[in-house]
């Protein structure tokens, strides 16, 4: 993709050192790297695999960047492309600020990584198009603005979609809190006994019970959201299927799914209400706090 010195040459070789950086970064912690995968839906198994498959991609790819293969800039823009598809998908199921293990164990998801993902894959696509004439005064000029339009693209791609992302959810998802109907689910200040059935870390101060049914394509869509506050060491998670406990069901009179019962520790129902999104599955839990600091200070 051109000579030592050329455009093309210097543009491949900070694009590897990008990739280098990212692969790195995966591999010093690949905990938080499987961590991330789990919210694009990738887990057990599979997570662990991929955890390593993906920086030896990049590795490859930024070693056939730098040895002037154009084959590696489009394979490069093809896994960037996708990259960018998955942290939309987890921008439209309300996980903003969950981690994607982009750039190691403090990369979150949001609409900045979304940007980089795009810019990088835009510029590997032009690479091998690029000339291979030594730089000049106006090389240099014509490569910055053509950097700085590739960003102004990017981030244009990312706020129209946004915007129409944030613009359909309010219309379909009507208010930010769970919907919480006197009379409908358990009633408030009850003592559960599906308490019994957490698996209560010691610094778990809440409990979440998630119902859920298999056939429900919206509990499908929230399992990301579900497991990652099942990651929050203070709260302890358990999801309740329609079938396999039904007695859950019927004892805490569960009006439908997806459906949510924040419960204190000596299980007294602190809140409860219907959810289609993770911003009003933690207004469940918010609420549950609320109620408890208001019961412990009365």
């Amino acid at each position: 993709m051109g000579s030592v010195g050329s455009l093309g040459f210097l543009a491949s070789l900070a694009v590897a050192a990008v990739l280098l950086a990212a692969a790195l970064a995966k591999l010093r912690a690949p905990s938080a790297t499987r961590e991330g995968l789990v919210t694009f839906g990738i887990r057990g198994t599979a997570a662990g695999a991929t955890a390593i498959a993906v920086p030896v991609l990049e590795l490859a790819l930024a070693t056939g960047l730098v040895a002037g293969l154009r084959a590696a800039a489009y394979a490069g823009a093809g896994l960037f492309i996708l990259f960018a598809a998955a942290l939309a998908r987890a921008l439209a199921r309300e996980l903003r600020g969950a981690p994607c293990g982009c750039f190691g164990a403090r990369s979150r998801v949001g609409p900045a990584a979304l940007a980089k993902a795009l810019v990088l894959a835009a510029t590997l696509a032009v690479l091998p198009s690029l000339p291979d004439s030594t730089l000049g005064g106006e090389g240099w000029l014509g490569l910055g603005l053509g950097v700085a339009l590739l960003a102004i693209a990017g981030l244009a791609v990312v706020l129209l979609a946004l915007a129409r992302e944030v613009g359909e959810l309010r219309l379909r998802l009507g208010p930010a809190g769970a919907l919480e109907i006197e009379g409908e689910g358990p009633e408030l200040g009850m003592r559960s006994w599906l308490i019994d059935g957490f698996d209560r870390g010691p610094e778990a101060r809440l409990a979440l019970a998630v119902f859920s049914s298999e056939g429900c394509p919206v509990c499908s869509s929230l399992e990301p959201a579900v497991d990652f506050l099942a990651r929050d060491p203070f709260l302890a998670v358990r999801v309740f299927d329609e079938h396999r406990d039904a007695n859950a069901w019927q004892a805490l009179a569960v009006p439908g799914s997806p459906y949510a019962v924040a419960l204190a520790l000596d299980g007294t129902v602190l809140a409860k209400g219907t959810f289609n999104n993770l911003a009003q599955l933690e207004s469940v839990l918010g609420t549950a706090e609320r109620r408890e600091r208001e019961t412990s200070v009365g």
